[in-house]
């Protein structure tokens, strides 16, 4: 019964620590893109000109709409991927952003939470599973 009971609570945290590792791979993964895409990808300054507004339960959130010219100067449209209230941006506001040559879908807004924020959210998420299930592998595999 103890030996039963033992494996389990080895497979749990054995759990959040692969758990944990799988995340942090993740994390790496989108750093490394963003890094890739701030070498290899081209820096405009686009401009807002909507505010998107969405309605729901939580009450009312604004996205913006940027447009730019790419290379060739045809008129690109990026929609942000982040809502808040209150807006983050205004009309006619200036962004630095970088996209990348080949895909322009791949967008990012020059800032930290705009180039970070999977890798972050991922990070975060991932620490205390790391640190949780370490810890008790370190402890009872020791």
């Amino acid at each position: 019964m103890a030996a039963k009971r033992y494996t389990m609570w080895l497979l749990l945290y054995g759990g959040f620590f692969a758990l944990g590792l799988l995340l942090s791979y993740f994390a790496v993964q989108q750093y490394n893109k963003t890094q890739n895409l701030l070498m290899d990808g081209i820096r405009t300054t686009a401009v807002v000109t909507e505010l998107q507004t969405n309605y729901d339960s939580d009450g009312t959130t604004y996205t913006p709409i940027f447009e730019f010219k790419d290379r060739t100067n045809a008129l690109r449209e990026y929609i942000s991927p982040i809502a808040s209230s209150p807006p983050s941006y205004q009309v006619g506001d200036k962004v630095k952003i970088v996209y990348d040559r080949k895909d322009f879908g791949n967008v990012k807004i020059v800032a930290f939470w705009g180039l970070y924020r999977a890798s972050v959210i991922l990070m975060m998420i991932a620490s205390p599973l790391l640190v949780i299930g370490g810890s008790y592998l370190l402890y009872t595999l020791r």
